[in-house]
């Protein structure tokens, strides 16, 4: 007796192992982004001026992944002529690759900012970036196992998250203008801290573009409601996004 094919399963086995393929690159840039992040983080508490430039060094590695990302996304497109579900699946990696670019490209500049912040004294407000960091690398971890596993009910789920760590990020930033008010020599320390704050807000950002297209990706349609935003800093006072 004949038994009928898989839905998820290609005629073409090469097909199936190529999808895979990228899904694994994506993965692994993940993994790589998320070792930044704590990296950075690690050097910041630690005062590790050699840690992190290791982090700045080490993003070549999440760039390099990428371009192979798009290499494998522009061969299937040309040699299998996707449609439907494995359309998205493909056009899903490639602007999830794009957002994982840019969260070790933030895990770096809070590298970068660390290296210049060790010049000076102590700021005591150091201890806050890591509980910031902390909820980043949460909602990363969750929206790539969302992507991992097709789940995109943990993507929706992991896409709620996003308020909370705006709302921690905009306490964070209260604190700082308050340190700086007090004490004006405070100022350019807690500037780049305000600045590494604002990098890890912008991780939880990308992380939250990663669950939409995996619910995009898994249902064909866009989350139906707007994303609840709980960044109130351009209340408090206007500050450059660091893009």
């Amino acid at each position: 007796m004949n038994t009928a094919p898989h839905p998820g399963d290609h005629i073409v086995k090469s097909y199936d192992e190529e999808l895979k393929r990228l899904t694994g690159e994506i993965q692994r840039m993940g993994e790589i982004a998320l070792t930044q992040l704590n990296a950075a983080i690690d050097a910041v508490l630690e005062r590790d001026s050699d840690a992190a430039l290791k982090v700045v060094q080490s993003d070549a590695a999440i760039d390099t992944l990428e371009h192979e990302v798009s290499h494998d996304v522009v061969r299937l497109l040309a040699l299998r002529q996707p449609m439907a579900r494995d359309l998205r699946e493909i056009l899903a990696a490639l602007r999830i690759a794009a957002d994982i670019e840019r969260i070790g490209d933030y895990a770096a500049n809070v590298a970068k900012r660390s290296i210049v912040l060790n010049q000076s004294a102590p700021v005591q407000l150091s201890y806050a970036l890591p509980r910031l960091a902390r909820l980043a690398e949460n909602l990363v971890r969750e929206v790539l196992a969302a992507y991992r596993d097709n789940d995109a009910d943990r993507a929706l789920e992991a896409w709620t998250h996003d308020e909370e760590l705006d709302e921690q990020y905009t306490g964070l930033f209260r604190e700082l203008l308050t340190y700086m008010m007090e004490d004006p020599r405070n100022i350019t320390e807690c500037t780049h801290l305000l600045f590494m704050a604002k990098n890890i807000e912008r991780i939880g950002d990308h992380a939250t573009n990663i669950a939409e297209n995996v619910y995009f990706l898994v249902h064909g349609s866009h989350i139906g409601q707007s994303r609840r935003k709980g960044d109130a800093t351009s209340a408090i006072l206007p500050i450059d996004d660091p893009r």
